[in-house]
């Protein structure tokens, strides 16, 4: 059972959950770009620069967050989204191998600045 804020237990993260969060391109763009981030480093939402309203923003992170793919994190008027990288890897061997070799060519949205 997910916790009250949706992020499912590691043992509930189901595959087809986690691909279909992924097929969405700005969503992989996300990912992606957490991947390149160091092991625990949070970002705010609207640092990834997505072309995007705030209301369509918030939906995608839920669907990464309702996946298992990040956790978000209330930090005072703001929420910052982590990867879930070992919950992933230990669900999924190699996904996030995978993720990182198909990654964007062109990723703007790499921060200019550490944790945003």
């Amino acid at each position: 059972m997910p916790d009250t804020e949706g992020h499912p237990a590691r043992a509930e993260m189901d595959l087809l959950t986690v691909l279909s969060a992924l097929a969405d391109p700005l969503r992989y763009q996300v990912v992606t770009a957490l991947l390149r981030e160091p092991a625990g480093a949070e970002r705010h939402c609207s640092s990834f620069g997505l072309p995007i309203s705030k209301s369509t923003r918030a939906h995608h992170f839920r669907i990464l967050r309702e996946a298992g793919l990040i956790r978000q994190v209330d930090r005072g008027n703001s929420r910052k989204a982590r990867l879930r990288r070992e919950d992933i890897e230990s669900r999924f061997p190699g996904l996030l191998d995978l993720i990182a070799q198909n990654a964007p060519a062109d990723d703007s949205s790499a921060p200019s600045r550490a944790n945003h």
